[in-house]
């Protein structure tokens, strides 16, 4: 269905929102040909930033509207012609707020009662506005997500949205078989355990695209929801359905030639595997380990191909529950309702596992307990399951930017009903934390500690090799000191620098992914050179496309 014919049948605004960027024609105030996330984000690309905001309430669409502007002017910025992560103003730019099903027709609905399901319209509103003032034109910016129905967007504020600003917004409830072939990019899946190939919504994972992903500081069945799984509405119907049980069968419109022959088979196995080592997974019934391997898969699938430019978490205020339903009337009681509250952080980084495991650590939670941390690191996805281990650092807008251990950021609990310890004689509550102590000794990529540094240099073979897109370099320091890890072409030219600071002995790795460092490497032959005071070693590494 057409944009303009789709959304002319209401525009309505929520009640008790408050839109502030209404202004479609917003001028370009920069000569810009470039634009693209801040430099010391781009050259960290597996550290988290966390930035404080002070709104007072969650119907301020004014303060949250400033706050986002603030927000957005600080980590997206000018570019110049071969900066690394440089995207021309000329490109189709795609933002995924998490816009999922509000379910206006549960118990106890209410608009204002129900807004942190979805990212704050006012807080995507100022992004809108900033890529508009490098001068991407308002119909090069599509607004993306798969789980909606026309009542969820007119309650959140953006129909009205969308018309001011003459952005995209389609309809793709026909999902695929009933929409034109040119409004859906394939993605090959690489050693996928579900899907061999997976439908996205234009523009997502286009040529000359970029994508933006902003999730919601929200509880839900799988956890927080966070920045991976928020990808999810990204892929078109009925392939997003990435909770649905493996053993239910194919949604509609599904073939079996897209999806891996043995995927049963590889998700029992892999079930079997971890269900004595990833907490909870043990919980039987359908709703208990083997689904969540089900969905962390088919999760997994899609985080593998979809390359963002940024991954944030809008937490300005985050939701405790599961959709409408929450604890407010107990613990034990599924019938309540789900309550927000002004968590007031903006959680953001490049690589959405890391931001997801701060995210939960935030919202209450110890990240260990949670399968798909897990299930990450195993897929070279994520290079980190403790929070600890991950690097941090307190983001301003005037620039400032200052590393910050992880004690130093408030927590707002967010409970969850997620894999309940209801069995086996366990009397958890249904509405519960996963705060118990998680021991990340033998799980972390990265050990830290006296009785772990290690006694020379090393730098180690990446894998897996040769790959695409993604490949893990690993090596050892013996003491703290300066680190420049660099990538090199077969004519030694330098191709980018991937490490370029102090860091502590110990045992590090890295994560290397092709596509969202912007390399676009061709196949062929590659080489990665370690250089830290007096020591230096170089290893080859091959790119397979």
């Amino acid at each position: 269905m057409d944009r303009r014919k789709f959304f002319k049948k209401t525009a309505l605004s929520a009640a008790g929102i408050s839109l502030v960027s209404k202004n479609a024609l917003l001028a370009k105030t920069s000569d810009t040909e470039y634009f693209g996330i801040h430099s010391f984000i781009e050259e960290n690309p597996e550290a988290v930033f966390i930035m404080r905001t002070d709104v007072d309430v969650k119907t301020n669409g004014t303060a949250i509207y400033n706050t986002g502007k603030a927000f957005a002017e600080s980590v997206l910025v000018e570019k110049n012609a071969g900066d690394a992560g440089a995207v021309p103003v000329s490109n189709l730019v795609a933002i995924k707020p998490n816009l999922t099903l509000r379910r206006p027709d549960a118990d106890g609905y209410t608009i204002e009662g129900t807004m942190g399901i979805v990212v704050d319209v006012n807080f995507t509103a100022a992004f809108v506005d900033r890529f508009k003032s490098f001068g991407v034109d308002a119909d090069k910016i599509h607004l993306i997500e798969t789980n909606y129905a026309e009542e969820d967007l007119t309650h959140g504020g953006y129909i009205q949205f969308v018309q001011d600003a003459g952005i995209h917004l389609d309809d793709y409830s026909a999902g695929v078989g009933g929409i034109d072939e040119d409004k859906i990019v394939w993605k090959d899946v690489y050693n996928g355990g579900y899907f061999k190939k997976i439908p996205y919504i234009f523009p997502v994972n286009a040529p000359d695209s970029w994508l933006l992903n902003i999730a919601k500081l929200k509880a839900h069945s799988m956890g927080i929801t966070g920045c991976a799984k928020n990808l999810q509405g990204t892929i078109v119907k009925n392939y997003q359905e990435h909770c649905r049980r493996i053993t239910s069968g194919n949604p509609d419109g599904v073939i079996d030639e897209n999806l891996v022959a043995n995927r049963e088979e590889i998700i029992y196995a892999n079930y079997d595997r971890h269900k004595d080592v990833i907490p909870r997974w043990d919980k039987p019934y359908k709703n208990g380990g083997i689904w969540q391997e089900t969905w962390g898969t088919r999760c997994l699938d899609n985080n593998s191909v979809i390359k963002a430019g940024l991954h944030v978490v809008e937490g300005i205020y985050g939701r405790d529950g599961d959709f409408v339903s929450g604890p407010s009337l107990g613990d034990n009681n599924p019938d309540g309702l789900a309550t927000d509250y002004m968590s007031n952080v903006i959680i953001f980084g490049k690589n959405p596992f890391h931001v997801d495991i701060i995210a939960h650590w935030i919202a209450g939670h110890e990240p260990g307990n949670f399968g798909l941390f897990h299930m990450a690191m195993e897929r070279g996805l994520s290079s980190k399951l403790n929070p600890l281990d991950i690097e941090l650092y307190e983001w301003k807008t005037n620039g400032a930017v200052m590393e910050k251990p992880l004690s130093d950021f408030p927590r707002t609990p967010l409970k969850t009903k997620y894999l309940t310890r209801d069995y086996d004689g366990q009397t958890e509550t249904y509405w519960h934390l996963c705060n118990e102590e998680y021991d990340y000794t033998p799980a972390s990529v990265e050990n830290k500690g006296d009785n772990n540094v290690p006694t020379d240099y090393t730098l180690n073979q990446n894998y897996p090799n040769p790959f695409n897109p993604t490949t893990t370099i690993s090596f050892s320091l013996k003491k703290d000191e300066m680190v420049n890890l660099t990538l090199y072409n077969v004519r030694g030219k330098r191709v980018a620098t991937l490490i370029n600071r102090k860091m502590s002995a110990g045992n590090h790795s890295y994560l290397l992914d092709i596509d969202t460092v912007n390399l676009q490497l061709t196949t062929g032959t590659y080489f990665y050179t370690l250089k830290t005071g007096n020591f230096t070693e170089t290893k080859k590494m091959t790119v397979l496309k």
